[in-house]
């Protein structure tokens, strides 16, 4: 398989302004075309390590098995692509480990995490997720969240109960219904999307999503579109300013297109 000619990435993760530590990790490896981000659950220490165990265990299995046309022919993989078969391997082994790991060591007892990963293969997208944590895509003059949420929200909202701006108003907010390391096995979305030139990817955690909505994402990545870096910054700061209650993580990818050489036009002009 071949991954994305050049990936952009920027990256950032705060700790917010009400913890003293973060236990969100992300990873990015721009050669191959992945990128990881995880909020880990479970207290000082084991939130952490959910969290980077995770990210570690998937960029470690996908730099491992890219190289493969099959991935494992789970029951779950039928139908999925080679590219989505290795991401949901790879998200099923970080749950085998974190769930292991927590089961072994009295001091990550009960720690948890969520996981969004993104591989850009081609001009495709293969996307994995389990938890709260987002994906967006902003095209031309829109953006679009790409995932659902596994959460206590998100089952309020499509039971009709309340409207997306009522839940943002008054549902508690960070109930998952979906996490890794909680249970032996755990369903992972897995999925894949279009990629178009100039498209620009936005993961993060529920500590941006919470406070800033995907209009005020919208524009501030349209402002900032020529450096993700200053971007990444802008959206971390309007989460502190709106009070930063949680620890905050932002990674923006950005698929450049492969350039033509210089003489290519003059070889197709040269043949007629």
């Amino acid at each position: 398989m071949s991954a994305c000619p050049t990936l952009e990435v920027a990256c950032l993760s705060d700790p917010g302004l009400k913890r003293t530590h973060n236990e969100d990790h992300a990873a990015s490896d721009p050669s191959l075309g992945l990128v990881v981000i995880a909020d880990g659950m479970g207290g000082y220490r084991s939130g952490e390590v959910a969290s980077a165990l995770a990210v570690q265990t998937i960029v470690r299995h996908v730099r491992l098995y890219h190289h493969q046309e099959t991935g494992h022919s789970s029951p779950e993989s039928i139908g999925l692509s080679p590219a989505s078969r290795i991401l949901l391997d790879a998200i099923v082994s970080a749950k085998t480990a974190v769930f292991q790991t927590g089961r072994r060591e009295a001091d990550c007892e009960g720690m948890a995490t969520t996981v969004i990963a993104a591989w850009f293969i081609g001009d495709r997208i293969a996307v994995g997720h389990v938890g709260d944590s987002r994906l967006y895509r902003v095209r031309a003059a829109s953006i679009e969240q790409i995932t659902t949420d596994h959460s206590l929200v998100q089952e309020l909202i499509e039971l009709g109960v309340c409207t997306p701006e009522e839940a943002q108003k008054t549902a508690p907010k960070n109930l998952v219904t979906r996490a890794i390391g909680i249970h032996a096995t755990v369903e992972v979305d897995v999925y894949e999307e279009a990629v178009l030139p100039e498209d620009v990817f936005l993961l993060c955690t529920d500590g941006l999503h919470d406070l800033v909505s995907n209009h005020e994402m919208y524009l501030t990545l349209r402002e900032y579109s020529a450096n993700l870096v200053e971007a990444a910054g802008r959206l971390v700061a309007m989460a502190k300013e709106r009070g930063g209650h949680d620890k905050i993580s932002v990674m923006l990818a950005r698929p450049r297109a492969r350039r033509r050489p210089w003489w290519g036009g003059r070889l197709r002009r040269w043949l007629g």
